[in-house]
C-alpha cells in the first residue's frame, strides 16, 4: 500500500524506515514534522511491523499532507530502504532511524550547505543517546583534514581516509537524488538490519565529487537493547554488506584499481570491528574467513600499504599469517611502549619514527 500526499517536488525526501519502534517512533516523527525546512516529504517505510507502528504512521499522515506511507511485508532493512529511494522524489535525499530524533533546523541546515556549495552530498555530526541513562557523548570523528572542514572537496582525491574511517552515520548526510539515481547507489537487500550501512556508505562517499563537511550536531542516535549492531548471529553481514559494494565498485566507477585498493581498507576496517563485536564460534568461524580473503586481495594486488598506517598494517600482517608469533609481538611491544612511543626524544625525533625506520620497514609480507 502507498499513499501519496503530494505531487510537487520538494527539496528533501526524508526517509524514515520503520519496524516495531511503537515506543520510540512518535518522537522521531515530531521532530521530522517540526523541521525549520517547510518544503519535505517524509516517506515512512513500514516493513511488516507486528506492533502500533503503523497505526501511529497513519495517525500522523492524517495531520501532515508530506507523508508518504509505503507499507509492506517483512523483508528487511536493505529493501526496505531501496523502496525509498525508488519512490524519493526531492532534489535532495536525507535518511532518519524511526528510534532517533533530529535538531528543528538539522535540514534547513543541511539544504542550505548543499545548494550554497552545489554538493552532492552534505555531512554533519551526532550525538549519542544513552537510553538507559539519558547521557549523550559525542560522536565519533570522522578523519577530515583540517584545511578540508567546510570546504568543497572530492573524497577520493583529496581525503580517501574518511571513506573508510569513523561511524557509518549515514543518517546525518544529505545525499543529491541525482547522483544516488545516475549511480545506481542502493542498499544491500539482505535480511534483518544488519549493517547495511556499511555498504552504503562507502559508494556515496566515492561517487560524490563534491562534499561537502559540516561540522554541527543534527541527530541524536539513540543507544538501547535493539540495535542491531548488537547481535552476535549476524556473523557474516558485514562481508555481505562489502560484496555489494565491490560489485557496485565494478559496475559504476572507471577507475576500478584505484578505488578497489580504497573499497579494501575500508573492509578491513569494518573486518576489524565485526572481529571485536563478536564471540565465542562465531568469531572463530569470521576470523577464518577474514584470514581467506585478505590472503586473497594480497596475492592478486588490490592492498595498497600507503591506506594504512603502521599499526593497520601489523594488524593486517597478523591477520594473514596468524601463526607467525612476530607480527603480534611486534603490536604488543608498540602498545606497551605507547606512552613513550609518540614523545619526543633527544635530537627533536619521535620515538615512533626511529622505531619505524629500524624496525617496521623491514618487515614485509
Amino acid at each position: 500500500m502507498r499513499e501519496e500526499k503530494n505531487t510537487k517536488k520538494p527539496k528533501v525526501s526524508i526517509l524514515v524506515p520503520c519496524y516495531n519502534v511503537e515506543k520510540y517512533l512518535g518522537e522521531c516523527l515530531n521532530s521530522i514534522i517540526a523541521q525549520t525546512l517547510d518544503d519535505i516529504e517524509i516517506i515512512c517505510i513500514n516493513d511488516g511491523s507486528t506492533d502500533s507502528t503503523l497505526d501511529i504512521i497513519k495517525d500522523y499522515a492524517k495531520r501532515d499532507k508530506r507523508i508518504v506511507i509505503i507499507d509492506k511485508e517483512n523483508e528487511g532493512y536493505g529493501k526496505s530502504m531501496n523502496r525509498g529511494l525508488d519512490a524519493a522524489t526531492g532534489e535532495y535525499v536525507g535518511i532518519v532511524e524511526s528510534d532517533d530524533w533530529v535538531e528543528p533546523d538539522a535540514f534547513e541546515t543541511l539544504y542550505n550547505a548543499a545548494k550554497k556549495n552545489k554538493a552532492d552530498m552534505v555531512k554533519a555530526d551526532f550525538v549519542f543517546f544513552d537510553n538507559d541513562t539519558r547521557e549523550e557523548t559525542p560522536c565519533w570523528a570522522i578523519g577530515i583534514a583540517d584545511d578540508l572542514k567546510e570546504k568543497v572537496f572530492c573524497p577520493t582525491e583529496q581525503n580517501p581516509e574518511i571513506i573508510w574511517t569513523g561511524h557509518p552515520s549515514i543518517w546525518t548526510c544529505l545525499y543529491s537524488n541525482k547522483m544516488l539515481q545516475e549511480k545506481n547507489i542502493r542498499f544491500v537487500p539482505t535480511p534483518g538490519a544488519a549493517f547495511q550501512d556499511m555498504g552504503f556508505k562507502p559508494k556515496t562517499f566515492m561517487a560524490a565529487k563534491r562534499f561537502y563537511y559540516l561540522p554541527k550536531v543534527v541527530l541524536h542516535y539513540r543507544k538501547h537493547a535493539n540495535n542491531s549492531d548488537k547481535n552476535n548471529s549476524k556473523v557474516f553481514a558485514v562481508s555481505d554488506a562489502h560484496d555489494d559494494t565491490d560489485k557496485w565498485l565494478a559496475e559504476n566507477m572507471p577507475d576500478l584499481e584505484k578505488y578497489t585498493n580504497i573499497a579494501n581498507q575500508c573492509r578491513f576496517s569494518n573486518y576489524v570491528w565485526n572481529l571485536r563485536r563478536l564471540s565465542g564460534e562465531p568469531k572463530r568461524e569470521f576470523r577464518k574467513r577474514f584470514t581467506s580473503e585478505y590472503r586473497n586481495y594480497y596475492a592478486n594486488g588490490t592492498l595498497n600499504k600507503n591506506y594504512f598506517d603502521n599499526k593497520q598494517w601489523l594488524k593486517l600482517l597478523c591477520v594473514i599469517h596468524p601463526h607467525n608469533p612476530i607480527y603480534p609481538i611486534t603490536r604488543a611491544f608498540i602498545t606497551i611502549i605507547s606512552p613513550i612511543y609518540k614523545s619526543r626524544i633527544r635530537g627533536g625525533y619521535k620515538a615512533h619514527y626511529l622505531f619505524n625506520k629500524i624496525v617496521i620497514r623491514k618487515i614485509k609480507l
